[in-house]
């Protein structure tokens, strides 16, 4: 199961339909084309068209299986008392006092220059169901760093 917000499970969802819809007609054309050039035993066209379709099926899989396994999460039903999947939290490093926002998101919607990070990365599981007040010592691969917890919205 993969849990995700409305809007990543749409974006999921547009890209399956523009792979469906627009890619695999292309490539379709493409070997086609190949194909009507002759001999397909030294045609370079043709090869990588065909492994672009095997690379493109693979793709339109893997996305339908996301989206068949997709649990959407509420934001109605988030509790923003604590740090939670879909919460955004305004952070004071400790060290050196800048000041940082992250959105906690599913793996699939991480984008760490829209300030969005995964779930699953060192920082947000330290910060899960901690509260506005708190400070968290969290391990990352350089060493260890201290946040305190400024405030926590949608």
């Amino acid at each position: 199961m993969a849990y995700m917000s409305e809007e990543g499970y749409k974006k999921l969802v547009a890209e399956l339909q523009y792979l469906e819809s627009v890619r695999r007609p292309e490539i379709v054309q493409q070997i086609a084309d190949a194909r009507d050039k002759g001999d397909l035993t030294e045609n370079a066209e043709y090869d990588a068209a065909k492994e672009a379709q095997g690379i493109l099926e693979a793709k339109i899989a893997n996305l339908k299986a996301l989206i068949i396994d997709a649990k959407l999460i509420d934001e109605s039903m988030i509790d923003t008392s604590t740090v939670q999947i879909l919460t955004t939290v305004k952070l004071r490093n400790l060290k050196n006092q800048s000041v940082v926002a992250y959105s906690i998101v599913p793996e699939n919607e991480a984008d760490l220059k829209s300030g969005k990070i995964s779930s699953n990365t060192p920082i947000a599981k330290g910060l899960l169901g901690h509260k506005v007040g708190d400070t968290v010592e969290i391990a990352i691969p350089s060493g260890k760093i201290s946040f305190e917890i400024l405030d926590i919205t949608l």
